[in-house]
């Protein structure tokens, strides 16, 4: 199936957001697509609102759904796409959304993994999640989806992919500085490399984000990449493909480690 990303820089205000990603979802639609991944904060830059975050957020968070379900059925193209989710406490969750082509919701993804690195605190703002990993069905591929600081633990991706995920979607706001876009690109291969699977990761292109959206084949190859524009990538991804490269790289096949490995001393014994 063919497969796009739409790298964008969110703006404060969901309106325009969404008609950006209404424009470039038709440009997917147009090019063939069945899927088009956007960037986390699809919904509304964080870094750009200077009060009020979570009235907006309360306010905005059910009509951004309902707007992508709208965008999806009138483009024919399903739609992955970041957010944020008002919570009990205060602090919204960092949702990613999934909608088919027909306008139906698929699915949520809270993120778990809130970027506290880099001297920032995501937590501070930011509610973790608490729903697990979420995989979908769209086209021939099953999709699971991670969001930005996810990427650097390869234990959730690898969670995604045994729960059957053949497609990784990465929406993300890739913040730019030393060595980052060094490792946006070796963990985009890593996870590839390491799951054999599809990776296709949607940055955000703003003043203090990377761009370089890209997709990649379970071979690590990046069959498609970005600048630092706002752009749509294309790509097809196959299940095909996934089989040729496990046939030759059979590392899931191959692991001595179950997912939940049971850890033993140097006498032999189990331990929790």
């Amino acid at each position: 199936m063919k497969i796009a990303v739409g790298q964008f820089a969110p703006t404060a205000h969901t309106a325009e957001n969404l008609q950006t990603m209404r424009r470039l979802a038709g440009e997917a639609a147009a090019s063939g697509a069945e899927l088009v991944v956007f960037p986390e904060e699809a919904m509304l830059s964080e870094h750009l609102v200077e009060e009020g975050f979570e009235q907006l957020v309360m306010d905005g968070w059910s009509g951004f759904v309902q707007q992508l379900s709208f965008l999806a059925a009138e483009t024919g193209v399903a739609v992955i796409a970041g957010g944020y989710e008002s919570s009990a406490d205060g602090r919204p969750y960092n949702t990613l959304v999934t909608v088919d082509a027909r306008g139906a919701i698929l699915g949520t993804y809270r993120k778990l993994h809130l970027y506290d690195a880099f001297s920032n605190r995501e937590s501070d703002r930011i509610r973790p999640g608490d729903r697990g990993i979420t995989v979908v069905r769209i086209g021939e591929l099953s999709v699971g989806m991670i969001t930005c600081y996810d990427l650097r633990f390869p234990e959730i991706c690898r969670a995604v992919v045994d729960a059957g995920a053949e497609l990784l979607a990465v929406p993300a706001a890739w913040f730019a500085g030393e060595h980052k876009l060094d490792h946006w690109q070796a963990l985009l291969k890593a996870r590839a490399i390491e799951n054999t699977v599809w990776v296709a990761a949607a940055d955000t292109c703003a003043a203090h984000t990377i761009g370089r959206s890209a997709v990649l084949d379970p071979l690590g190859v990046v069959v498609a990449e970005a600048g630092e524009d706002e752009t749509v990538l294309t790509a097809e991804a196959t299940r095909e493909r996934i089989d040729e490269v496990r046939e030759v790289v059979p590392v899931l096949a191959n692991r001595r480690f179950a997912p939940n490995p049971t850890i033993r001393d140097a006498a032999g014994t189990s331990g929790d």
